[in-house]
């Protein structure tokens, strides 16, 4: 197949979105599929145009930022030439330009796959609130002209008013998610390197954003320190989101508790994720709404047991393999309770990495995507 993969961020950039699209697209590429990306150049030293594992990407320059969307005059233009040298399409959304591509796509007899992250969320405010609203709209316009359309689970598509009208179009696939195995000497050293060999350690990873439900941890601490005082809260992940300045409404809590919080900063290399994953005793996803956040397969991969929100589709890791607990979501008091009982009791929700790789498989949910889209070409 040719397969053009339309989204707006792509590598170096590294979020869970990017992550999925690039192990899907590097995938495909390793089968033998001719794989192109077209994605915005978010930072001016980004080349143009590269080919990385076999992927070439195609950059566009942006003109303005939206909230968290890039506008990109040059593709209508640059979408419409790719498109045409293309069997089949592949939307990661959010996407603002998303109808466009399956109009376009339509008229050149071409069939798009709408792959969904969930549903867009923002902020309170005015201004968030009518770009949620636009771009929801827009959205929607595109999955009325998309032949298929993925989701992460079942789940989360039963929940979501957004896709509940495209039932019968809908697919569910895992995320492909991969995560080398944790080096222990080199998780151990780290512990010790930070001066955090005699805690317990709650992980926690991911955009410094509201959907996060971060504030929600943060508000914890007293309650698990109460309980535990030998635990500290470690965070990887970058505290400066230019869409969104949720950190610094919470910083004044971040100080408050700093003797009990470690801020790594944003963690690119695969194997010190692993380790940091490994560090830790237990891993907290405080999510107010999440699709399927994969960083708490990653921890579960690297022997970690996750306290994750009763959310639809961020609760499937756990429901499905039983490694880690649900609490009730926006509560920081059950936040605290569900990480008290995993750190206290963490030896029966450790389940074995194989058996975790069984149901979260990187090569079977490219499996799963290569199968679906040759059924569109």
């Amino acid at each position: 197949m040719k397969v053009l993969m339309v989204l707006t961020y792509y590598y170096p950039h590294w979020t869970g979105l990017t992550a999925y699209a690039v192990r899907e697209a590097e995938g495909l590429a390793r089968r033998g599929h001719q794989v192109t990306v077209l994605t915005c150049q978010y930072h001016s030293d980004l080349a143009k145009e590269e080919v990385h594992n076999s992927v070439r990407i195609v950059r566009l320059k942006p003109l303005m930022r939206i909230s968290r969307g890039l506008v990109t005059p040059s593709f209508p233009c640059a979408v419409y030439r790719l498109i045409k040298e293309h069997d089949v399409i592949q939307l990661h959304t959010p996407l603002m330009e998303s109808p466009l591509v399956t109009w376009l796509a339509h008229r050149m007899g071409k069939k798009v796959l709408f792959t969904d992250h969930g549903d867009l969320v923002m902020p309170a405010g005015l201004f968030n609130q009518t770009i949620e609203f636009v771009v929801t709209w827009l959205m929607t316009q595109a999955l009325k002209g998309s032949a298929r359309i993925s989701i992460h689970s079942q789940d989360y598509a039963e929940h979501s008013a957004f896709l509940r009208p495209f039932k019968e179009k809908l697919a569910y696939i895992y995320p492909p998610i991969e995560i080398p195995l944790p080096n222990p000497e080199q998780a151990a050293a780290w512990r010790r390197e930070l001066g955090l060999e005699k805690d317990r350690l709650v992980g926690f990873a991911g955009r410094f954003v509201e959907e996060k439900g971060f504030d929600f941890l943060l508000k914890s601490i007293p309650y698990v320190l109460e309980r535990m005082p030998d635990v500290k809260f470690v965070y990887a992940g970058d505290i400066n989101v230019v869409y969104e300045a949720f950190f610094e409404k919470w910083r004044h809590l971040v100080e408050r508790w700093k003797d009990y919080i470690v801020l790594l900063g944003l963690i690119l290399d695969k194997q010190k994720m692993a380790n940091f994953y490994a560090m830790c005793d237990v891993f907290a996803l405080p999510s107010r709404t999440d699709c399927f956040p994969s960083v708490q397969v990653e921890a579960m991969l690297c022997g970690t047991p996750v306290v994750a929100t009763d959310i639809p589709g961020g609760r499937v890791p756990v429901k499905v393999t039983g490694m880690g607990r649900l609490v009730r979501p926006q509560d920081e008091r059950a936040l605290a309770e569900g990480l008290v009982e995993v750190l206290a009791n963490r030896a029966q929700y450790i389940k074995p990495r194989d058996a975790i790789a069984t149901v979260f498989n990187l090569e079977k949910s490219v499996d799963e995507y290569e199968q679906l889209l040759l059924s569109l070409v």
